[in-house]
């Protein structure tokens, strides 16, 4: 598929076969077919419009601010959070510690799952060990993790940087000049996509996790930019093609790495071989390149045992059905509705054999994503995946976007965020002060023995996001803003916003709603002082990494030869499902409950008989 055809072109055809016609109806003859009103047959027009103005870049420094902020809040300040974020941290400690198999790691006799992979305990154990003497080990392990959700955004860019420069992609050249430049056009698309990727809610939590999820998604990422960018950067490309193939096998995802390593295999092939530079002489060993990168991530990951299906049954019933469409519906808001204006408006080109490339791309990762989304648990982690490339989509439908429609997401976005904001304000001041009473009285309920604090550097990070939101609005309304990615400024700000008032004024009572640390503390202050070892059995893995993080007990797995004296156990679990513990030997001394939630709850157990060694 070649260059699509500019705007004078198509108007001197359209002349030209009016005046046929005229002169065929005045001499009484019959139009001969072959004078089309345009040549849509050969090249289907391309919907993108855009001038120079229009592709002017976002301003540097404040697409990277915008970036820190996003990527930096939620991973400073906090405990590790229930359940994911703090299993991940136990299996990392005992990886560190050296307590256990590095090809098959355990806590406290409970093995790693699967679907979790090596590589993101591999991460933040290596970290842990090499800032041992520094930092926490919390913080150590997260250190990784910024660096992986860093790299989604920067590959996320410059993989629409790539696409954005193919031929197919380019906007239609006018008449009389004045239309984008090539390079222009792509910075400012891909700074159009980066806007979409931060407004994307299903991002914000997932992403600041330590866990195999944000691993998952910088390698799907680094796969993405390596097919985007093969044809310019050719030995980075592949080099980051493989990375990322690798990576998804080893974090637990092998079935989406060979998916996604065939079907850019097959993408490249079917690439028309005017489209991109170097592509017929190049395109065999591309190939070979690519299948080798393909077959290895298999190898790797059949060689470490990691092979596994892990499908789920959500699509069965009627509940589960609509689960995944509320999902799908916020998840990738508001990137999705634009996608699918991409599709609508570029599906001329979509039909054309062989199709565009920078649609097909992305478009392919998202179908991956959306295929196992339905067929495997959890969904989320399934879906979040697909988020680089559906902002991908969402960017080449500026362009083509109408004033009307611009305004629509403009006024929602404003309004929505302005009054979350301020909801999140109220209730801050509520916690603070008791007025209003009504808020006050609901997180007193959702939050029981929340013991609110105040901090001068939160407040002071708040009120400067506030305050920046408030500048962006006001640029925002003021008239003749050209740039294409406008549309996306109040989502992605909007966003932005919102996590940094939830990670900086509302740490404290998320901290003490979703972490393990007020339970262990109630346990650790009921076992008193010098209880000596404590088995645990019967427990989640993330009840055991918490114990392992949160106490400096000597704790060891529950086993008949034991003489520990106290035992911990999970509420649901006891009597009946804890392994290697005879019921009656053991009397309850308290029941340990999470704060703000009721059903979780740990029984700490006492020996009726009292041993003579307290030895594990």
């Amino acid at each position: 598929m070649g260059r699509a055809p500019c705007l004078s072109q198509i108007c001197a055809s359209r002349i030209f076969f009016l005046r046929t016609q005229a002169h065929c109806r005045a001499h009484g003859t019959q139009p001969q077919p072959t004078s089309p009103p345009f040549p849509a047959a050969v090249n289907p027009p391309n919907p993108a419009i855009v001038s120079q103005d229009a592709a002017r870049p976002l301003p540097r420094w404040a697409l990277l601010l915008l970036c820190l902020a996003y990527v930096v809040s939620g991973f400073v300040g906090r405990s590790p959070w229930k359940s994911v974020d703090v299993m991940s941290l136990g299996y990392m400690l005992e990886l560190a510690r050296g307590h256990t198999d590095w090809l098959a790691p355990q806590l406290l006799g409970l093995p790693a799952a699967a679907s979790d992979g090596l590589l993101p305990y591999w991460l933040g154990a290596w970290a842990i060990q090499a800032t041992a003497p520094w930092l926490d080990a919390a913080v150590a392990a997260r250190l990784p993790f910024i660096a992986l959700l860093g790299l989604t955004l920067l590959a996320t860019w410059w993989g629409v940087v790539y696409l954005a420069r193919r031929p197919q992609a380019q906007p239609v050249a006018f008449a009389f000049g004045g239309e984008a430049k090539p390079d222009d056009y792509a910075r400012a698309i891909a700074d159009g996509a980066l806007l979409a990727l931060l407004a994307c809610l299903g991002l914000a939590q997932l992403a600041h996790e330590t866990s195999s999820y944000l691993v998952q998604l910088a390698c799907t990422t680094l796969v993405f930019y390596g097919a985007a960018a093969l044809p310019y950067r050719q030995w980075l490309a592949l080099g980051s093609f493989g990375a990322g193939l690798c990576g998804l096998s080893l974090s637990g995802a092998p079935g989406i790495s060979a998916l996604l390593g065939l079907g850019c295999l097959i993408l490249l092939w079917r690439a028309p071989a005017d489209a991109l530079p170097q592509v017929p002489m190049l395109r065999k060993r591309w190939s070979l390149t690519m299948l080798a990168c393909t077959a290895l991530a298999a190898a790797l990951t059949a060689a470490l045992g990691l092979w596994h299906w892990n499908v789920g049954d959500t699509w069965l019933g009627w509940q589960d059905w609509r689960n995944l469409l509320r999902l799908l519906l916020w998840f990738g808001w508001p990137a999705w509705p634009l996608a699918l204006w991409t599709l609508w408006r570029w599906r001329q080109q979509l039909l054309h054999t062989p199709g565009p490339p920078h649609l097909l791309l992305p478009l392919w990762f998202v179908l991956v994503s959306l295929a196992s989304t339905f067929t495997t648990q959890p969904a989320d982690r399934s879906l979040l995946l697909g988020l680089p490339a559906m902002a991908a989509l969402a960017a080449f439908a500026l362009p083509t976007l109408k004033r009307a429609m611009a305004a629509l997401i403009d006024w929602f976005t404003l309004l929505f965020f302005t009054a979350l904001a301020l909801a999140l304000w109220v209730v801050w001041v509520a916690m603070q002060t008791g007025v209003p009473a009504k808020p006050a009285a609901n997180v007193a309920r959702l939050v029981p023995g929340f013991v609110p604090g105040f901090s001068w550097p939160p407040l002071l990070l708040a009120l400067g996001a506030s305050f920046c939101w408030c500048a962006l609005v006001w640029w925002r309304a003021a008239r003749h803003r050209a740039p294409i990615w406008k549309s996306l400024v109040l989502p992605a700000g909007g966003t932005v916003l919102c996590w940094l008032l939830l990670t900086t004024v509302w740490l404290p009572a998320l901290d003490y709603a979703r972490s393990y640390a007020p339970q262990m503390q109630r346990l650790v202050h009921a076992l008193g002082a010098a209880p000596g070892c404590v088995q645990v059995g019967g427990v989640g893995r993330p009840q055991a990494a918490a114990l392992l993080y949160h106490t400096q007990l000597r704790l060891v797995a529950a086993r008949p030869t034991s003489a520990c004296r106290w035992l911990v156990v999970d509420a649901d679990n006891w009597p009946g499902r804890v392994p290697g513990v005879v019921p009656h030997e053991w009397q309850l001394a308290a029941r340990i409950v999470r704060p703000t939630d009721k059903d979780d709850a740990l029984l700490l157990l006492r020996r009726i008989t009292e041993t003579t060694a307290d030895a594990p």
